[in-house]
This record gives C-alpha cells, sequence and structure tokens, in this order.
C-alpha cells in the first residue's frame, strides 16, 4: 500500500501561522488561531510560536509574497521547529513550495482536523468516513512523490508510457490505486449507512421521539448525555473527544420515553469533505424531532460558536429545526455574566453537567417540546397478553398495575402510536 502523506512519525515542535489581509480580519485571525493551538495540542504536538501575518494581496506561491514567506521560514528555524502549520487553506502547490522553502513538514488547518479525526474514530462507520475525506484530501497532493525516482533513472526520449519517468508512472498508479480505493470506501460507506437507516428504522418503529444534542467541540455534549442516561460515553475535556454518535433513551417525568443522539463537535472553518464526509453522522441532527445545542457559557466566543453550529445545521437542511439552546459549564461564570446570558436569551436553558444544576430545567423544556405526543390511558388486558404487559414497560410509563380476574388493568402514560396500536384494549383515559 501506499503513503499519501510523508510526514515524519514524530512531530514534536509545531510553529503556527495564520495569513490575513485586511486589517477588520485581524481580531477573528487571531480567535482562530487560538483555536488552531488546541486543535494541534489535541494531537500532542507542542506548540513552539504562533504567528499572524499580514499580507498586502494574495500571492499564488505563497499566499503571502516571497519576503513573507522567507521570515516565516526564518521563523521556524529560529524556533527550531519540526512542522509549520497554516490556519489557511493550502493548495497542494502551496503544501509543496512552504516544504521547498522551510524544509521541514507544512500541513494546514484541514490535515490537523483530518488527523484528529483519524485518531478519534471507533466504529467502522467513522473509520470509513474518515479514510474517505483523507483519501480526498490527499489524491490531489500525491505529485511529487515520486520525482526522486526520475532524478535517479534519468530522462529519457519517445513518447507514451515508455517516455515518462520512473516517478511519473508511479504517481499514475497511485492516483488509480487511490480513485479506486475512494470508491470503494463509498461504496462500504453507502452500506454501513442501509444498516443504519434499517436501524433507525426499527428504532422508530413505534415513533418514539428523538432529540439530537448539538454544538460546538468541548461544549459538554457527551456529558450531558452521560448524566440525562446514566450511561458512560467517553467524555473529555479536549477537541472531537468523540466522533460517533450514540444514542440513549431517556424517560421524561410525565412518562415520555425519548431517544438523546450525541453527534459530532463542529468548529469554525470546518473543511466541506469533513462535512460531506459525515453527512450521515450529521443526519441525525436532521431527523430529529429537535435539537439541543448546548453552549459553553464560559467561553468568551460563545456568540461565534453559536453562529457556526446554526451554519452548519443550517447546510445540513437542519436550520429550521425546534431547538432547545442549553448554556452549559455556568459553574465557571460570575453572576453578572450568567445575569447577562439569561437577559440577552430569556428561553434559554443554564446549567451545570459537572455540578448538576438546572438540569431539571432542560429535562421538563424536553417535555414542554414534546406536549402532546402522550397520553395516559388505563387499559384493560387479557392475562394471555403479556407481550402488551411487556409492551407497555418497554415503551411507555406503566403508572399503577392491578391483577383482576377477567385480566390486568394498567395505567400508562404511552406515546400515541401506542395508543392507537392498542386501542382495542383502553377501559379508560385518565383525567
Amino acid at each position: 500500500m501506499f503513503e499519501v502523506r510523508e510526514k515524519p512519525q514524530m512531530v514534536q515542535r509545531a510553529l503556527l501561522i495564520s495569513i490575513f489581509e485586511a486589517k477588520d480580519d485581524q481580531v477573528e485571525a487571531a480567535l482562530l488561531l487560538e483555536e488552531l493551538e488546541e486543535l494541534v495540542s489535541t494531537l500532542g504536538i507542542g506548540v513552539v510560536g504562533s504567528f499572524l501575518i499580514k499580507t498586502r494581496a494574495r500571492h499564488k506561491r505563497f499566499i503571502c509574497g516571497t519576503g513573507k514567506a522567507e521570515e516565516i521560514a526564518e521563523l521556524a528555524r529560529a524556533h527550531e521547529a519540526d512542522c509549520v502549520v497554516f490556519d489557511n487553506q493550502l493548495a497542494p502547490s502551496q503544501q509543496r513550495a512552504w516544504e521547498a522553502v522551510t524544509d521541514i513538514t507544512v500541513i494546514d488547518r484541514e490535515e490537523v482536523i483530518l488527523d484528529i479525526f483519524a485518531q478519534r474514530a471507533q466504529t467502522r462507520e467513522a473509520s470509513l468516513q474518515v479514510d474517505l475525506a483523507r483519501m480526498q484530501y490527499a489524491l490531489p497532493r500525491m505529485a511529487k512523490m515520486w520525482g526522486h525516482l526520475d532524478r535517479e533513472g534519468g530522462g529519457g526520449g519517445g513518447s507514451g508510457a515508455a517516455s515518462r519517468g520512473m516517478g511519473e508512472q508511479q504517481i499514475e498508479i497511485d492516483r488509480r490505486l487511490a480513485r479506486q480505493r475512494i470508491s470503494r470506501l463509498k461504496g462500504e460507506l453507502e452500506l454501513v449507512r442501509k444498516q443504519r437507516a434499517t436501524q433507525r428504522k426499527e428504532r422508530e418503529r413505534y415513533s418514539i421521539p428523538h432529540a439530537a444534542i448539538v454544538g460546538y467541540t468541548n461544549a459538554g455534549k457527551s456529558s450531558l448525555l452521560n448524566l440525562l442516561s446514566g450511561s458512560e460515553i467517553m467524555a473529555k475535556d479536549m477537541l472531537f473527544a468523540t466522533l460517533d454518535t450514540t444514542t440513549r433513551r431517556v424517560e421524561l417525568p410525565d412518562g415520555q420515553p425519548l431517544l438523546l443522539t450525541d453527534t459530532v463537535g463542529f468548529v469554525r472553518n470546518l473543511p466541506h469533505r469533513l462535512v460531506e464526509a459525515f453527512k450521515a453522522t450529521l443526519e441525525e441532527a436532521v431527523i430529529a424531532d429537535f435539537l439541543i445545542h448546548v453552549l459553553d457559557a464560559a467561553s468568551d466566543q460563545v456568540d461565534q460558536f453559536k453562529a457556526t453550529t446554526e451554519k452548519v445545521l443550517e447546510e445540513l437542511g437542519a436550520g429550521d429545526k425546534p431547538m432547545i439552546l442549553v448554556f452549559n459549564k455556568i459553574d465557571l461564570i460570575d453572576p453578572e455574566r450568567l445575569k447577562g446570558l439569561k437577559l440577552a436569551h430569556p428561553h434559554a436553558c443554564f446549567i451545570s453537567v459537572r455540578e448538576d444544576e438546572g438540569v431539571q430545567s432542560l429535562v421538563d423544556a424536553c417535555a414542554t417540546q414534546l406536549r402532546g405526543r402522550i397520553r395516559r390511558l388505563s387499559f384493560k388486558l387479557p392475562h394471555s397478553r403479556g407481550d402488551l404487559v411487556n409492551l407497555l414497560h418497554q415503551e411507555g410509563k406503566v403508572l399503577s398495575t392491578d391483577y383482576e380476574e377477567d385480566g390486568t388493568l394498567i395505567l400508562a402514560a404511552v406515546p400515541a402510536s401506542i395508543a392507537g396500536m392498542l386501542s382495542d384494549f383502553v377501559a379508560d383515559e385518565d383525567a
């Protein structure tokens, strides 16, 4: 198998660079550079310095001019960096030009995120999605990987394949293999999606309502799901701690069952190919009855994070979904800031997952979203229909059970679909 990128096994010292043009873009560029530092640190790579570089105009070769490029190369040498990471998106030719002038590995924001995703993916679906995105990213970057073969073998006359150097022939072979692998990954991913769709249909068989937890990475989505469901999903203080969707069933106070799904977190400037590659994962947000948008109340960039998530949801076709806005980590902010957030977002929920504070308000908000979907009914079931008794326990909330001579009298809160299925056994509707 071929390697799609020639990176050292142990990159340890990274220099971070963000190139911007307009002076008005400097503040945003600085914030994104801070986020890039978190992303790079997530990979276990030390950051030896980060710099904002202003350019008067965008240049084709380096984004900035040749003089600025030399300055950046000198910064890398001065800091003894073994890698330069650009917050800017680099074209394949620009990446090669930068590696030539710095003589060290050069990567961009997209490759950093791809490498994180490759480390985090656990399920087969997530792994396939990561592999597909990585191959699509790597395909145009295969040029010159085998150029040394041409230099070793020399040139030759003639035409056709025989006249091409060994390196050029190897590049064509690798590109063909890469395209074949991309095609195979798409096919395998489609099969997995079909299997997941079948599982989803089974899950929706009784029309159990479904909510997707969305939000910026590291906002506390997985921790919230753990708290509400009593499960133990991986939840760490790091970006992209989990990539795989996890669905858990919870019971609301009125007896309504609710399926909660944790989704992959968002970042600003999320590469488009990753949005496409993870569309199957993010489809959970599209098909959900409503969304729970979790925000980090302690972040100074909470408004930008909110806008980023909403923008991606809009791209996915989920922008018009009913949404509960949740500000997490209120234990980390002062009372004045909390007061300001509540004034700005009067209908939001304010919670601390870590301190288990305010979570009941979110649970109540979920019940409000589903008001009218549940009914309290008395069912008179024959003693021989234990299967229906089990169904009421599984898909609703049994409030009382009385065993009578001619059957079992059960008072239960059930979804409308279950009420319809058992309409022949309804004894009375509870007032």
